[in-house]
C-alpha cells in the first residue's frame, strides 16, 4: 500500500474562495459539514468544468438515491481504495462513514490488509469485497462470483457496485497521481 508522504503536485485552492467556487465546493460536501471542503475537491476545482461534470456521479453513489446499502457501499469503496493504494480517500471514508456503516477498527483493517476471506465478513459482505478484488485485479467478474452476486443483489445494485468500483479507481488515480495531502482528521492505513 502506498502512502502520501510527499508534497502535493498541485496546490489545492485556499479560502477565501470566489463566491461561485465556494458555492460549488459546498455542493460536494455533506449538508452542515463541520470541516472545510476536502483538499481533493479543492484540487479538482483547479478545473471547475470537469469538477462540475464529475459531481453528479459522486453524489449519485453516496446520495439518498443510491440502491446499495451504506455498509456494502463503504466496503466496496474502502477495499477499492486500499487495493489502489489511495490512503487519502480510504482515510476520508473510514473516518466519515466507518462508524455509521458499522465498520470497527478490525473490519477497517481487513479492508486494507485482509480481503474477502477474513472471518469478520458475512457472505454478502464477502461477495462485495471479492467483487472489488476481482475488478481491481482483472477488470472483469468470474462466472462463479457473478452467480453469487445475482443471487443476492438486484440488477440496479450490481450495476451500481461496478460503477462504484470504477469511480473510486478514478478517485484513487487523482489522489495518488496528484499526491493530495491527507486530511488532518482522516484515518491512515493501519499498520500491517
Amino acid at each position: 500500500m502506498s502512502t502520501t508522504t510527499t508534497q502535493p503536485r498541485l496546490a489545492p485552492l485556499q479560502a477565501p474562495f470566489e463566491p461561485a467556487v465556494a458555492e460549488r465546493l459546498a455542493r460536494w460536501m455533506p449538508p452542515g459539514a463541520a470541516v472545510e471542503p476536502l483538499a481533493l475537491f479543492r484540487t479538482l476545482y483547479l478545473h471547475p468544468a470537469l469538477a462540475d461534470r464529475m459531481r453528479p456521479l459522486g453524489a449519485g453513489i453516496l446520495g439518498a438515491g443510491a440502491t446499495v446499502p451504506l455498509r456494502l457501499r463503504e466496503l466496496m469503496i474502502d477495499r477499492t481504495c486500499a487495493l489502489a493504494g489511495a490512503e487519502y480517500e480510504w482515510g476520508v471514508h473510514a473516518a466519515a462513514f466507518g462508524e455509521a456503516a458499522g465498520l470497527d477498527a478490525r473490519r477497517l483493517r481487513a479492508t486494507v490488509h485482509g480481503g474477502h476471506r477474513e472471518p469478520c465478513w458475512d457472505e454478502e459482505q464477502a461477495c462485495v469485497l471479492r467483487l472489488a478484488e476481482e475488478l481491481h485485479e482483472t477488470s472483469t467478474i468470474s462466472d462463479e462470483l457473478w452467480e453469487q452476486l445475482r443471487g443476492r443483489f438486484e440488477e440496479t445494485q450490481l450495476i451500481e457496485l461496478i460503477v462504484t468500483a470504477g469511480w473510486y479507481h478514478v478517485i484513487a488515480y487523482l489522489c495518488n497521481g496528484l499526491r493530495v495531502a491527507p486530511e488532518e482528521w482522516a484515518a491512515r492505513f493501519p499498520p500491517a
